[in-house]
Parts: structure tokens; C-alpha cells; sequence
């Protein structure tokens, strides 16, 4: 379901002079009352006036997570601050948190930008959002709960947590769409299992899992369990929140909401943007933004930009699911490893949940050594030692295979890996590099 097809199916040629519009009025508002983009824009030796086309945007200056902590709180805000009504924020566990704030403009783009990323998950006024997402300084929260009015359906601003409590209304009240973590998702299944409730023959017929990277055999575990269709999104605090890119039907890549939101990849080494296609960083510029708006912000998600036509009938680009971010990637004996590439093999592994934790460390020999602790199923752990050792072997020959490195594989009992109902966490490296 398209819910603004005036945007979402505008001619090309005519969102890109909308686009280069909004461009030249972001850049002259960062110029006269940002110093800090200011001084940018001198050192690249661009002014605004110097944009000409799009493409211009290429000659604009970079922002990085480290610009935003050193200019914390305000030192980014590009409006008088009586306009500024709704504050988020990161929650700044590796330094100072990475402030967003919203003028009723900026909160108005959030609502039109999660209205279309429900919408396109087949959202409707009919439908119940039970919404898991954390509520707060969270974005995820009040994004999705901004989104689910604006299309007229009816909220239930769960938050995350309290998994008896979320079943029990998922049960009663009847929801139709879940929105959470993946990984929450799949420990809701989990507990509901485990209370008897057949999720299968609830109500609940689709979800908008995002916040963390996950695997397509995630989703096809997700929608087996629930039976549902499951929707990725994408979003940050930086830029918005969530609703800067979604699945639609066709589940063919994430629409950007490109009359918000610039996309652009460039190779994380040398800064040099890439064409469609090709895999590298993503960037965005927030084209409309007053509270906090950002040049060319440097995500550190790994995807690549999709721009053939959709069959939904959309005319705005795509980006690939995430393969990884450039900073969560592993470095093992010269190799590149992403978390996701492990849940992507494990879940193909029948016996095994899709519940893991990678530990990092260096040995005596200085080589990094690496144990993956994997979940199995509760039928499978007890069964004979022989079983298990199988299956453990198993496990190590596929890692070898698909990551082309050995690691060491340890089963561990159903459970015992921590949750979270945030994001996950997956890796633990204790080297000291």
C-alpha cells in the first residue's frame, strides 16, 4: 500500500530538481548558523552557492558519530532553540550520546516517512500495532508510534520488555502487526512456545523488525513462527529515527524516502562515491531538516544502492538489506567477518537456534582465536554425546567454508545466552589491539 503516491511515485527527473532545491537551502542555512559547517565548507573550499546540480553534492564536506559527541549538545542545532520541541538521543554508551532534535516541521517528516514504512508493510486503519520498540529517548518508540496514528491505526505503546505481559496482550487485544527488534521477535516466540500460545493462529499477520542487522533465514524464521510476513526497516538517530528506508511488498530492497533523505555509497577508505550497485558506506544528507540537519553523515552500514524499477510501482532508489557496518566488522587472521554472515549459516543448521555469541581473543602464539558459542535445541542437547559432537563438527566445517577461517564451536544449553529486547549482542572481542 503506497501511502503518498504524489512522492513516493514521483517522476524521476522531477524529484532530482526537488531534491537539488532543498540542497542549496540546507547548505546556506548550515552555513550562516552553524559555525561548525561553516568552517567544514571553507576548509573543502565549497559554498553554496557552488552547487549547481546534485551531484554537487559530492564537493560537500563529510559528518562523522565523532562530530556529533565532540558538538554535544547543541553545537549542531541550525534553529533557534523556541523551535526545537521534541529531543532523542542515543544511548551514548561508547561517549557523549548523539543528540537529535525536532522542530514540529522535523517531526512532521518522521510521521509522513513512518506512515509510508507501515503503509508499505500493508499497514492500514484496521489494523492493531502492538509496538515493542522502545519508548523514551529511544527513537524507535516514538517513530512507530508517530507512523501507526498518521496512517489512523490503533497503537499499543508496549515498549520493550516485560515479555508475559507483551503475550498476554498480543493474545487478547488481538494485534495484527508486531514491531520490535528481530531479535526480540524470535525471544517472543521463544516464551511463547514455551507458554503454550500458538502465535500461528493469532491474529498477527505481519511486522517491522529493524534496529539490528538480520539475515533473510531470519525473516523466514520469523514469518514460520508467527506466520507472517516480516518487513525490514531502516532507520538511525542521527538522521531521524527510523522510517528512512522500507521494504514494500516486493521485498526487493528498502525504499529510501528520497525526498528527505539523500542517499549516497562511498568506499569507507577513501571517501569516493560509488555507482549503483557497488558495496560500500552509506551516506546520508537530511534534505529537509531544521532542528538537526546533517551533511553527508557517514552511517558505517555496508549496502549498496538498488535503482532498477520496483514492481510496487515506487519510483524512489532502493538500498540492499545491510550486509554489516565497516565498525562492527570483524578482523580475524585477515579476514573480514560480519556477525551476520555467521547467523545467515547457522540458521541453515538444523538443531540449532538462531541464538549466538562470538568471543574474540588473542593467544599465547599472538593469533586470534575465536569461540563460537552456539544455542541448540532442547530435544538436541539431550540427546547422546555422539549427536552433539556431530553437530558440532558440523558447525566448524560450515564456518570454515563459508568464512574461510576455523574457529571453535561450544554448544550451549537453550537459554543460556543472554537476551536482550534491544539489539543483541553478539560479539565479545577481548583482544588488546
Amino acid at each position: 500500500m503506497i501511502h503518498n503516491p504524489e512522492y513516493e511515485c514521483m517522476e524521476v527527473q522531477a524529484r532530482r530538481k526537488l531534491q537539488l532545491a532543498a540542497l542549496k537551502n540546507l547548505a546556506e542555512t548550515l552555513y550562516s548558523r552553524v559555525p561548525f559547517y561553516r568552517k567544514r565548507m571553507d576548509e573543502a573550499g565549497i559554498k553554496p552557492r557552488d552547487l549547481h546540480s546534485i551531484n554537487d553534492i559530492e564537493k560537500l564536506p563529510f559528518t562523522t558519530k565523532d562530530d556529533l559527541r565532540v558538538n554535544y549538545p547543541h553545537g549542531l542545532r541550525a534553529c533557534p532553540q523556541d523551535r526545537i520541541v521534541e529531543v532523542h538521543m542515543s544511548s551514548g554508551t561508547t561517549g557523549k550520546p548523539v543528540v537529535n532534535e525536532y522542530t514540529i516541521k522535523d517531526l512532521d517528516i518522521w510521521q509522513q516517512s513512518m506512515a509510508r514504512t507501515l503503509s508499505g508493510a500493508g499497514c492500514t486503519r484496521d489494523d492493531i500495532v502492538q509496538n515493542c520498540y522502545g519508548y523514551g529517548l529511544f527513537t524507535g518508540g516514538a517513530g512507530v508510534h508517530y507512523g501507526a496514528l498518521t496512517v489512523g491505526a490503533e497503537v499499543l505503546p508496549m515498549s520493550s520488555g516485560n515479555t508475559e505481559r507483551q503475550l498476554m496482550i498480543l493474545r487478547d487485544f488481538g494485534s495484527t502487526m508486531l514491531t520490535c527488534t528481530p531479535s526480540y521477535a524470535l525471544y517472543l516466540a521463544e516464551e511463547a512456545a514455551e507458554a503454550g500460545i500458538d502465535l500461528r493462529a493469532l491474529p498477527i499477520s505481519k511486522g517491522c523488525f529493524g534496529a539490528e542487522a538480520w539475515s533473510d533465514n531470519m525473516r523466514a524464521e520469523i514469518e514460520d513462527r508467527y506466520n507472517m510476513k516480516a518487513y525490514d526497516i531502516y532507520g538511525l538517530t542521527e538522521i531521524i529515527g527510523p522510517g528512512v528506508a522500507f521494504e514494500c511488498e516486493a521485498q526487493k530492497g528498502m525504499h529510501v524516502n528520497e525526498d528527505f533523505f539523500y542517499p549516497e555509497i562511498i568506499d569507507p577508505k577513501t571517501g569516493k562515491v560509488l555507482s549503483a550497485g557497488e558495496k560500500g558506506e552509506l551516506v546520508f544528507t537530511t534534505l529537509t531538516r531544521e532542528g538537526t540537519p546533517l551533511l553527508r553523515y557517514r552511517t558505517r552500514d555496508i549496502t549498496c544502492i538498488i535503482e532498477e524499477p520496483c514492481a510496487c510501482g515506487r519510483t524512489t532508489r532502493r538500498i540492499h538489506r545491510l550486509f554489516g557496518r565497516t565498525d562492527d566488522m570483524l578482523i580475524i587472521r585477515g579476514v573480514n567477518v560480519f556477525p551476520s554472515q555467521i547467523e545467515q549459516a547457522l540458521i541453515e543448521i538444523e538443531g540449532t537456534e538462531p541464538q549466538y555469541l562470538i568471543i574474540v581473543s588473542r593467544g599465547e602464539s599472538h593469533l586470534d582465536e575465536v569461540e563460537l558459542q552456539v544455542e541448540v535445541k532442547k530435544d538436541v542437547f539431550s540427546d547422546e554425546t555422539r549427536g552433539l559432537e556431530n553437530l558440532r563438527s558440523r558447525i566448524e566445517q560450515v564456518m570454515k567454508s563459508k568464512l574461510q577461517i576455523s574457529l571453535k564451536v561450544k554448544l550451549v544449553e537453550p537459554k543460556s545466552i543472554e537476551r536482550s529486547v534491544g539489539k543483541a549482542k553478539r560479539v565479545i572481542d577481548n583482544r588488546k589491539i
